[in-house]
Parts: C-alpha cells; sequence; structure tokens
C-alpha cells in the first residue's frame, strides 16, 4: 500500500494504524485501534486482524522551496541582501558553526578552510549550497566527531594535568545535556572563568534547570536502570497478550518524566524509591488501572493508597518487566536488579553448570500443570554453591512476585494464592512491596551512595575502580548535608579531580596546520 502526505519540514511524528472492524455491519460504528502487529486468534500461528508489519518513508517529492524552521535559524544566523554581501555574510555563518562544531572559539585558520568549502559550493549553485557544503565538511571533521583535549606543553608523559576551560565545558555540556556547550558556556569558557567555583556552580544549576537536561533522565536513567534493555525484552504473547509497543514505550518514558522531575525540581534521589506521583498516558494508565487518564499525552497523577503498589522505582513496569523473563517473573533477577542497582551489592555469575528451571508440564487435555515461582526456586537452589548468593536475591524478589512478568498486579499464580513473605538477610521479614519499599529506606545512605558512584561513572565515561571510593563517598556525604539532592550530587561530580583533570598522553602526536600541537582524543568522552 502507497500513501503519498503533504507535510512541512521539521520533526514530525507518524503513526500507521488499522482501524479493528467488527464484521457485523451495524457493529462497525464502535471502532477501535489495533495498536500493535500481534493479534491473536484461537488458532495458534493465524491472526484474523490486519495489521502494520513495515513502514517506510521516502520523500519528499515534488519539494517547494525550504521553509524557515528553527534548525535553519540556527544556521544562517545572516542572510545577504546581495551578491556582494555573501562573502561576508558566508564567513560569519562559517565562524559561528565552527565555534559551536569544534567547541572553542574557531581559528582563523579553520574558518580559511572551511571558507574554501563554501566557495566551492557557491560556484555549483547559491549560497545555499556553499553552506550546505561547509555543513558536510565540519560534521566530518574528527575535531566535531571526537572530543580533543588540548594538552599543556609542559606536562610530562604520565603527568596529571587540570584541562582548560574550554575542555571543561564540553565535559559539562555532554554530562548535563548530551550535547556541545552553548554561548554563555563557550563564552565563559573563552574568559577563563569557568574554573572559578562560585561561577562553575551557578552554571551547574543553570544547565539542570534547562529543558536539555532532559537528556540526563533519558541516557543516565537508561545506562543506570537499563531501561535500553525494555526495547529487547518480548513477553510471550500467548501468555501476555496484552502487552504491546506502544505500553512499552509508556513504561520507559514514565521512568524517564520520573526522574526528570528528580533532575529538574533539584529533589531527593532517595524520591525514587518513594515518590508518591508518577507519569502516565491513556495506554499506560489502562495498563496500571488508573481511571480517567485519555490520550497519548503524559500527565502527572498522584498515588493514592488505593495505588501504593506504583510507588517509587520498584512499582515501575518499565522495571518489573526488564526483570522478568518472557513466559515468567524471576524473583532472581528482580532481587540482583535491586542489590546491583539499590543496595550497590552486586552478586557474583552463577556456577556454569547450573541447570536452567524445569520447562512447563502439561495434563491429558494439554492444561499446564505448574508449581508457583516460588516452589520452583525453593527447589533449584539447594545447592551448596548456589544457596549463600540466593538467600540474598531470591527474598527480595520474592516480595515482588504479586507483579506478574508485565508489571499487572496478580493474587494467585497457576491457581494458588501468591505468597510474597520472605526474610531478607538482615533478617528483616517483608510481605509485599511496599514492605520491600520500607525496608530499603533504610539503607538510603547506601542507595545515595549507589547514585553518586553511577553518576560519576556516567560523567566520566569510564567505570569505577577502587582508588575512586573515596571520592564516591564523600560526594554522598556531602548530599546528604543537602537533603540528598541531586544538585548536590552533580556538583560533587563536577568539582572532582577526575572530572577536571586529565593525564598527559605518553605517545606522540603530529600537530596539523589547524590543530593545537599536542591534542588528542579525550578517553573520558564515550557513554
Amino acid at each position: 500500500m502507497r500513501v503519498r502526505f503533504k507535510t512541512t519540514a521539521g520533526a514530525h511524528a507518524v503513526g500507521v494504524t488499522f482501524p479493528a472492524t467488527n464484521f457485523a455491519p451495524l457493529l462497525d460504528l464502535d471502532q477501535h485501534f489495533m495498536r500493535d502487529t500481534i493479534q491473536t486468534g484461537p488458532t495458534p500461528g493465524f491472526t484474523f486482524f490486519p495489521h502494520v508489519g513495515t513502514v517506510r518513508i521516502e520523500g519528499p517529492f515534488n519539494a517547494v522551496a525550504p521553509s524557515e524552521s528553527s534548525s535553519r535559524r540556527k544556521i544562517f544566523t545572516c542572510r545577504p541582501a546581495g551578491a556582494a554581501d555573501e562573502t561576508a555574510c558566508a564567513r560569519k555563518i562559517v565562524t559561528n558553526l565552527a565555534t559551536h562544531a569544534f567547541r572553542r572559539p574557531a581559528a582563523a585558520a579553520d574558518v580559511d578552510v572551511l571558507m574554501a568549502f563554501y566557495q566551492s559550493g557557491r560556484k555549483e549553485k547559491d549560497f545555499d549550497n556553499g553552506i550546505e557544503l561547509v555543513l558536510a565538511r565540519l560534521l566530518a571533521s574528527p575535531k566535531f566527531i571526537y572530543r580533543i583535549e588540548a594538552e599543556p606543553p609542559t606536562a610530562k608523559p604520565g603527568e596529571a594535568f587540570r584541562i582548560s576551560d574550554l575542555d571543561l565545558a564540553s565535559r559539562l555540556s555532554f554530562f548535563l545535556w548530551s550535547s556541545i556547550p552553548d554561548d554563555e558556556l563557550i563564552g565563559l569558557a573563552s574568559q577563563g572563568r569557568l574554573k572559578d567555583p562560585v561561577v562553575l556552580e551557578r552554571q551547574v544549576r543553570r544547565m539542570l534547570k534547562d529543558p536539555r537536561a532532559s537528556a540526563v533522565a533519558v541516557n543516565f536513567a537508561g545506562q543506570w536502570l537499563n531501561l535500553r534493555g525494555l526495547q529487547a525484552v518480548g513477553p510471550l504473547p500467548n501468555l501476555y497478550p496484552d502487552f504491546d509497543d506502544p505500553l512499552r514505550q509508556a513504561m520507559r518514558r514514565e521512568v524517564e518524566l520520573l526522574f526528570d522531575t528528580i533532575v529538574r525540581e533539584d529533589r531527593s534521589v532517595v524520591d525514587l524509591l518513594t515518590a508518591d506521583y508518577t507519569f502516565v498516558n491513556e495506554r499506560l494508565a489502562r495498563h496500571y488501572g488508573i481511571p480517567n487518564i485519555y490520550g497519548s499525552q503524559f500527565r502527572r497523577v498522584t498515588l493514592g493508597p488505593d495505588m501504593d503498589l506504583r510507588r517509587g522505582l520498584l512499582g515501575k513496569g518499565a522495571i518489573l518487566t526488564t526483570t522478568s523473563k518472557p513466559e515468567r517473573t524471576s524473583p532472581v533477577t528482580r532481587g540482583k536488579w535491586v542489590m546491583t542497582n539499590i543496595l550497590g551489592m552486586s552478586p557474583p555469575p552463577p556456577p556454569p553448570d547450573v541447570p536452567p528451571l524445569p520447562a512447563r508440564t502439561g495434563d491429558a487435555t494439554g492444561n499446564a500443570k505448574e508449581p508457583t515461582m516460588r516452589q520452583k526456586m525453593l527447589d533449584h537452589r539447594v545447592r551448596a554453591d548456589c544457596i549463600q548468593c540466593h538467600s540474598l536475591m531470591d527474598p527480595i524478589g520474592f516480595s515482588l512476585e504479586n507483579f506478574d512478568g508485565v508489571g499487572l498486579w496478580r493474587t494467585h499464580e497457576e491457581g494458588t494464592p501468591v505468597d510474597a513473605s520472605a526474610q531478607v538477610y538482615d533478617g528483616t521479614k517483608i510481605d509485599s512491596p511496599a514492605g520491600l519499599r520500607k525496608w530499603l529506606l533504610g539503607y538510603s545512605s547506601q542507595f545515595v551512595e549507589v547514585v553518586a558512584e553511577k553518576l560519576l561513572t556516567y560523567g566520566l565515561g569510564r567505570g569505577v575502580v577502587y582508588q575512586d571510593m573515596p571520592l564516591v563517598r564523600s560526594i554522598a556525604r556531602d548530599a546528604a548535608g543537602n537533603d540528598n539532592r541531586f544538585a548536590s550530587l552533580v556538583l560533587g561530580v563536577v568539582k572532582s579531580k577526575p572530572f577536571q583533570m586529565n593525564t598527559r598522553s605518553a605517545e606522540t602526536s603530529v600537530p596539523s596546520q589547524t590543530e593545537p600541537p599536542r591534542d588528542r582524543e579525550s578517553k573520558k568522552g564515550g557513554r
């Protein structure tokens, strides 16, 4: 099927669906949209409604002159009044683009090289074509693709040194915005003022209130909480027929918006465990059983006593689904997730010869006769080399067994009442998600240390080693004096020596005409 549609320039969200139509003509007035590509029917392997398999968008066709989008306005900071003004205007545009792309004031030599590309494109066609060729050259430049940090010529190989203000501006912007520094950061860094602790703190707080700080919620939370893993999760359709991709995306967005609130409102990170509010759209609200929510837009809702089970991270569908298997829950995975990401106690990997849980069995009619997951786990962990770790992980996971493999609340499993009671490693007895949450609050200082460690890992772009742990504890202690607010943890990372320093490389580099001597690619750039 091919469909042509008109649209304006810029970013657009495109949705494609088939309306579900009943066969009875009189019932066609009641139409619902098929939300996913899998619709189960009474016969395995067959479906009974059309659904979208793939979508390919081509074009533009018959395009008219480009409209003034926001991105074009950022590029074309001037417009020549005539041919005589083109070169001066082009140089202004090129200088601005190079400054932002290279994250430092553009050197005259860099601008001259780029202007040669402009002239080539201008001769081929017109002014816009010349600027387009400049953009292509900028996007292919190693100084744009890589984060290159200047090394002082006096530093000896292996010697630590404080990075320049301009490099600090880049580290800061990629840490908090996952993007290049803005004009204010570059301006302060060019004046050598960013290293001033007062100025630096003011900039950090400004950046955290900027909409671009949502990148922290998307990227940092995605990395730490493994929200990225949700995309690869595939609950079996015959067991979880209501799970679809819109629900998957809504689950992830819920946690991102919760984390974004912690960032933008500078709340205590402990609120991640206890928050009595969340963000839902109609699809997710229906999954949770929250009434009177309509439409695809997310809105903040207060979780009353009847929704206490959804408070904090451990009540979120994204976490509960990611820590489940396609066909069942996994108390082990859930317990390990809590120990690793909440308590900072990563259990070792299992022995290589541990057999899997037994496959599902069936009676003569094909109906499954299954022990509960708790019964399976108790039978499975009898080995002496397994019981030590399982005695730590399993009780935590058992307390979440009222949540099924996609985070729906249940009271029975395989016809047997769910037993969520457990005794955790310090002797505390819990029997519900609320009990687990209350127990974890007793280790809130430990949780803050975990957040500090994960944030330092994210900010440095490398794993934390044992030499970093005194710094992690120091960041957490300082944040405790400010109610464990997110900005306090960020400031602890930004003001730390690992964030503000680098080490002189041992290898020698050959400087080019347009590169400052002894530059090299930063080892602290990637996430």
